[in-house]
This record gives C-alpha cells, sequence and structure tokens, in this order.
C-alpha cells in the first residue's frame, strides 16, 4: 500500500505529490531467487480464503486463534491448529483498519470512519469517528482504543460504544497514513505520537510517561518524519520498534526509558525474540540486531527489492514474506537461507505471526496459509 502523508487529517498535497512521484518511479529489479536446498522441514497444514486485502490488515492472535479481515468487511476467526472456521462475522462496509481482538471481541474501522465492534461475529455495536484509521483497534479491559492517523488516541466502552476519552497532544503537522504504534503492557496503553512511545493511563487517557525512540533532524516536515510504526515486538517488559525511516530502538515499558537506538530506513513493523530484533530497510536489506544493546549481528542482502513483509521468528529461523507470496526463512545466527515455501503467487500484506508451532500468511488475494517448521 502506498505511504501517504497527512496534515492533521487533510492530505498535506505538496508531500503527497513528492510520495506519488517516488512511488511511480522506476523501482529496481527484485532480486532474482536463488536455487535453494533445504536446511530444515517445513510444511503447510492447512489453507482459508477470506477475500482480497488492499488494506494494511494485521492478523489478531489469542486464544488459540487467528482472527482475519478482508477489504468487503468480512471478519473470521480460525482455529489456529486446525483451520476450523471458529465464527465469522460481516460489518456491510469496506475496512480500512483491522483487526483488533481480545479473544472473543473483534475490532475494525470501515472506510467510512466507523468502528465496528463484533461478538464472536455479531456486531455489538458502530460508533462513528472523527478521523480516519489505518492502525488496527486495541481491544483490551472491556474496552476498544483506537489510534487515528491524526495520532488522536479515544478509548470506548466496549459494553455500548460510549467514547470515555481522547487524548491529543501537540505534534509535528505532517503525519503517515501508516499503522502505529498501539498496545498493552499491564494497566499501560502505549501508542505512538510522532517519534515517541508514550505511557497513558486506560482509564483516564492522561499521561503517565514518554520516551524518544529517535530524534530526527531534518531541513523540512517531510525530513523529519519518524512515526512509530506497528506492530511492536514485544519480550516481557522490552518494546522494539521501527520509527518511520529514521531508526530502530527499544524502549523498557517498566524504566519507562530507552534502551537503544540505531539509525535504519524502512517503513514496516520489525520482528523479534529474546535475543534478535530483525527488520527490512526500504531497498529490503534485511538486519538483525542484538536486543538487549542494538549491536549489529548480521545482514542480508539475498532478498532486496522483494517488498519483505514485516517479520516473525519461528524457532532457529527469521520469515519474511514477499511480493509473489514466498515465505523466506532465513538462520537467526547467521541469516543464511534454510527453507522457502510458496503461497498462492500473491503479496503477503499482513505482518506473520505465530501460534504456538503454526506460523500464518496472508496473502493480498485472500489466502490464509498456516505453516508449521519442523
Amino acid at each position: 500500500m502506498k505511504t501517504l502523508l497527512m496534515r492533521s487529517i487533510r492530505l498535506a498535497l505538496p508531500a503527497v505529490a513528492l510520495c506519488l512521484a517516488a512511488c511511480s518511479a522506476d523501482k529496481p529489479a527484485p532480486a532474482p531467487l536463488q536455487s535453494l536446498t533445504p536446511t530444515i522441514a517445513g510444511r503447510q497444514v492447512w489453507s482459508a480464503q477470506i477475500g482480497s486485502v488492499s488494506f494494511p490488515m494485521q492478523v489478531a492472535v489469542r486464544s488459540g486463534q487467528f482472527v482475519v479481515a478482508s477489504d468487503d468487511g468480512t471478519v473470521l476467526a480460525l482455529d489456529a491448529g486446525t483451520g476450523r472456521e471458529v465464527w465469522r462475522g460481516q460489518v456491510g462496509a469496506r475496512l480500512s483498519a483491522g483487526v483488533g481482538s481480545d479473544g472473543r471481541l473483534a475490532a475494525v474501522v470501515t472506510r467510512d470512519q466507523q468502528l465496528v465492534l463484533l461478538d464472536a461475529g455479531a456486531q455489538r455495536w458502530r460508533m462513528p469517528l472523527d478521523a480516519g484509521v489505518v492502525t488496527p483497534p486495541l481491544v483490551a479491559g472491556e474496552r476498544v482504543f483506537v489510534l487515528g492517523v491524526d495520532r488522536a488516541v479515544h478509548a470506548f466502552d466496549a459494553l455500548d460504544g460510549r467514547r470515555l476519552w481522547t487524548f491529543r497532544r501537540p505534534g509535528d503537522p505532517l503525519m503517515l497514513a501508516h499503522p502505529g504504534l498501539l498496545a498493552a503492557w499491564q494497566d499501560t496503553l502505549l501508542a505512538g505520537q510522532g517519534a515517541r512511545m508514550v505511557g497513558l493511563d486506560p482509564l483516564r487517557g492522561t499521561l503517565r510517561w514518554d520516551v524518544a525512540v529517535s530524534s530526527p533532524r531534518g531541513t523540512n516536515e517531510v525530513e523529519r518524519l519518524a512515526d512509530l510504526a506497528g506492530p511492536p515486538s514485544r519480550v516481557g517488559d522490552s518494546f522494539c520498534v521501527r520509527a518511520f525511516q529514521n531508526a530502530v530502538g527499544c524502549v523498557n515499558a517498566a524504566t519507562r526509558s530507552a534502551q537503544w537506538s540505531q539509525p535504519g530506513g524502512g517503513q514496516k513493523a520489525i520482528g523479534g525474540d529474546d535475543k534478535l530484533v530483525v527488520g527490512a530497510d526500504a531497498s529490503d536489506r534485511v538486519t538483525a540486531r542484538q536486543r538487549a544493546s542494538g549491536g549489529l549481528a548480521w545482514t542480508s542482502e539475498l532478498l532486496l527489492n522483494r517488498d519483505l513483509s514485516a517479520p516473525v521468528v519461528a524457532g532457529p529461523a527469521v520469515v519474511f514474506g514477499d511480493f509473489e507470496g514466498q515465505l523466506h526463512f532465513l538462520s537467526k545466527d547467521n541469516g543464511a537461507p534454510l527453507l522457502r515455501l510458496p503461497t498462492d503467487g500473491s503479496r503477503i500484506v499482513a505482518p506473520l505471526v505465530l501460534s504456538d508451532t503454526n506460523l500464518l500468511a496472508v496473502t493480498a488475494k485472500g489466502g490464509v496459509y498456516a505453516f508449521r517448521p519442523e
């Protein structure tokens, strides 16, 4: 999806023109796939179909279920182990954001700025929003939290949809129509506000703390853009995240402090485990850093310009999807290729996720594929 630049909730025309010019320019040819002799095993365990996906959908993983959605407003919960349909809902409008779920309730946002909450597939309520949304809502603690493209944070009562509070803070006038950071840590709501991670009181919407992930510099608003891209990579109290085209860094939510920040381009979310933080930059150069210190572990240029997805760490491998629907398993130790598995030939559109031993990939054509590395 093309990245759009926003001024408040209106389009910043010069910035959009700049983006569209860049997006329409000739892109470098993707790196050809080399022959590969697998050194680990992996297989497809089930597949399903949900319909085309062109919005920045994220898969919710809760209570042994994968919850996914499609352009036409279909929301589907699947048993992560077997692919069995648990429930299906239809919101009756095209979607711009989703899916947020606590295992029973699921929230999505429509393109006409309606927040819709489903209870086991049945619509519980829908409420109008003040601005567009591309970040999946967060459902937690009997509340639904929404981060708008204007980076205002809203809280709604999960029971009846009442708006409980709104948090706004002065920020850069230029923002990204790109999935941002919205997550929970203990009794604190985490949100991205420009290049800063903030901790909010989820009951009152008041600011508890904020930490800079990067300190963007530039001569104009475009060069200073550094919105945090979600979802974050979480291990315990550590939340690692990308600051758009600027840096990768980690914040310790318990100490309310930055662990480290390292320069690094790229737009998409990062992945990781307790040892590594991994992501691809704007050219799809893959970089792995040590989670504790930010020190460089390894880099790989095998997948340049292949439009890589946000990755997931699965056992001994870091896994990326690409524009041809291929899943690439790279060694967590050094980035060497271990395995390659196909889907339906269309782009992997959602960050890859794990539930137990099953890895889920969703394609632009609406294919939902579960694989098990072995």
